[in-house]
C-alpha cells in the first residue's frame, strides 16, 4: 500500500495511541475500493466515517480505559502506580485528554488470562475504548513477564479494542 506525503501528514494528526488502528482502517477502506495508493482525502474520509461516532461519544464522556494486571503480582501490588500515572497523564497515559476515565481495573484471572475476555465483553457494553496491559505484565526483571501477553493482546484486538502495553513503566 502506497501512502502519499499528504496522507502521512494527515495520519500524523491522529492521536498516537490510536494511530495504528486508524492506519489499518484507512488501508482497509482503500483496498476495498480496489486502489493501492492512499491520499489525504482517504484519511479524511476514514476519519469522518470512523471518528464521527467517537467524536459524539467523546463529547459526552471521553475515552474509556480499562487496566488489566497480572493475577500473581496483584498479591503484592495495590495498583497505586498505575492510577498515579493515569491521574497525572504520564508515561503510557500521556496522550489522553482530561475527559478520559478508567472504567475498569482488574486482574487477568491467572494464566492464560482466562478472565480478560469476559470482563472486556462486559465493559464494551459501557463504551470501553482502550485496554492497557499493566506494566507488571511486561516486566522481565522485577516480576516474571507474562508468557501469554501476545495472545491476550491479539484476542483483545480481534474484539475491536485498542491495546496499549504498559501503564507506569
Amino acid at each position: 500500500m502506497q501512502w502519499s506525503e499528504e496522507a502521512l501528514q494527515e495520519l500524523a494528526k491522529v492521536p498516537k495511541f490510536v494511530r495504528d488502528m486508524a492506519k489499518k482502517a484507512v488501508e482497509h477502506e482503500v483496498t476495498g475500493s480496489g486502489r493501492t495508493e492512499i491520499t489525504a482525502e482517504d484519511v479524511q474520509h476514514s476519519r469522518d466515517k470512523y471518528l464521527g461516532i467517537v467524536g459524539k461519544k467523546s463529547a459526552k464522556y471521553g475515552i474509556r480505559i480499562a487496566v488489566v494486571r497480572c493475577e500473581t503480582v496483584s498479591e503484592v501490588c495495590p495498583g497505586v502506580a498505575c492510577f498515579k500515572a493515569f491521574n497525572q497523564r504520564r508515561l503510557n497515559f500521556k496522550d489522553y485528554g482530561p475527559d478520559a476515565e478508567i472504567v475498569g481495573f482488574f486482574t487477568c484471572g491467572g494464566c492464560p488470562g482466562r478472565r480478560i475476555s469476559r470482563l472486556v465483553d462486559s465493559l464494551k457494553k459501557y463504551g470501553l475504548d482502550v485496554v492497557h496491559l499493566s506494566s507488571c505484565m511486561g516486566l522481565k526483571d522485577t516480576y516474571p513477564a507474562c508468557p501469554h501477553i501476545d495472545e491476550i493482546k491479539k484476542n483483545l484486538e480481534t474484539k475491536g479494542i485498542k491495546v496499549v502495553e504498559g501503564t507506569h513503566h
